[in-house]
């Protein structure tokens, strides 16, 4: 049997185990990127084969956790593309407001709580953070444990409004802490793009740069359920490294760069 072929077998091997163990899919993420990602880190455990790094981090959860945190992408920043924010900001949610004073919204695949907090921010300039209430889901239970501590490098809030920046972070060292006010308006929980359910009747889902890791089949399958989680007139925001090329066929209009409305 060629090398290659042995190769093979055995990533087919670890996906099947993976996916048994995790219920998370491996074969619906692009495979050339998921085997770079996962072989970095196998490697530098000390590992030939992929069986044998499953065998391993299925005896010890801080391998297991370490690895979880290889396969997701977990790199946010405060309002990523800001000209993309002011149009959520001056165009979108007014216009969401005028059908609904009480808006229903979801940061999904949220990583360490950059984007629920930035919907939240621009949520306040229209209402009182108390009224507020925002879901945010990830995969990575690491990712959500950072998030809900909400404490940011520099480089993290360099794209956040001074106003707000002022108002709703508190500096500590080379660090900004975001303030709880803020962090009570977002409830985070785990969950799985791929497999778990949808909840339905948003106004505004959230999900940016992540669905570049997927394949095309994946990505079909989350932007029909994103649309079917979505009210009439909800909006899909999506990342700058994504694009939906026929979006008709979801049920969904584009209205602006990366700005998808429900039909």
């Amino acid at each position: 049997m060629s090398t290659s072929l042995q190769k093979d077998q055995d990533f087919e091997r670890f996906v099947q185990l993976f996916k048994t163990k995790s219920g998370i899919d491996l074969a619906l993420y692009k495979e050339q990127q998921m085997k770079r990602r996962l072989g970095s880190l196998k490697e530098r455990k000390g590992f030939s084969t992929f069986v044998d790094f499953y065998q391993a981090f299925d005896a010890r959860p801080e391998l297991y956790a370490e690895l979880l945190d290889q396969m997701t992408i977990n790199v946010s920043e405060f309002f990523r593309n800001p000209q993309r924010w002011e149009v959520l900001a001056k165009r979108v949610i007014p216009e969401l407001l005028a059908r609904s004073p009480k808006l229903k919204c979801w940061s999904a695949a949220c990583s360490t709580g950059e984007e629920p907090y930035s919907i939240a921010m621009v949520l306040s300039e229209f209402m009182e953070l108390k009224d507020i209430g925002l879901l945010a889901t990830d995969l990575d239970q690491n990712a959500i444990a950072k998030a809900k501590i909400g404490n940011y490098q520099a480089t993290a809030v360099k794209d956040v409004p001074k106003a707000h920046l002022a108002h709703f972070f508190t500096k500590q060292g080379e660090r900004y802490l975001i303030s709880d006010e803020v962090k009570r308006c977002v409830h985070f929980k785990r969950h799985n793009l791929l497999s778990d359910p949808f909840d339905t009747q948003f106004d505004l889902i959230v999900c940016r740069n992540v669905l570049i890791y997927f394949t095309d089949e994946a990505k079909d399958l989350i932007f029909a359920k994103f649309s079917q989680a979505l009210k009439p007139g909800g909006y899909l925001f999506i990342g700058g490294t994504e694009q939906i090329f026929q979006p008709q066929q979801y049920g969904l209009e584009s209205t602006d760069t990366f700005f998808y409305r429900k039909q």
